[in-house]
């Protein structure tokens, strides 16, 4: 892997990490000032007070994650995009949670450090 393509794997890495150990004061800094996520429960713009809030008061609990499949392109110097399958353990609504899923962000630089400003989230091996 590319030594920048690296770095990207290693920010999501944090952003994980960050949702992992609750630790919104880190996690509001690595949003941008506008950021969409998308996933099962829709589309939404959020602001790292928003995300701070969420990561707070979810009633979610992130055990592990495990990422496969990495890929990262630079479509723009001060823009990257890291794409990859993650499984992931914990409880959602006080139910195990155990999924695959693909997700993907867009991290965009700002000065000297990267900003998501998108995270998609889809839950692989659903009936279609």
């Amino acid at each position: 892997m590319h030594a920048n393509s690296q770095s990207i794997l290693d920010l999501e890495s944090r952003f994980w990490q960050s949702m992992v150990d609750k630790d919104a004061a880190l996690a509001k800094t690595m949003i941008a000032d506008e950021c969409l996520i998308t996933g099962p429960q829709g589309a939404m713009l959020i602001d790292p007070a928003k995300y701070e809030e969420m990561t707070e008061e979810g009633q979610w609990r992130l055990d592990h994650y495990q990422f496969s499949d990495v890929s990262v392109i630079f479509p723009r110097e001060d823009t990257a995009v890291i794409a990859y399958k993650v499984h992931q353990t914990g409880e959602m609504k006080g139910q195990p949670m155990d999924l695959t899923c693909a997700d993907s962000s867009t991290w965009v630089r700002d000065g000297e450090s990267w900003k998501c400003a998108l995270h998609t989230e889809t839950i692989l091996g659903l009936p279609h």
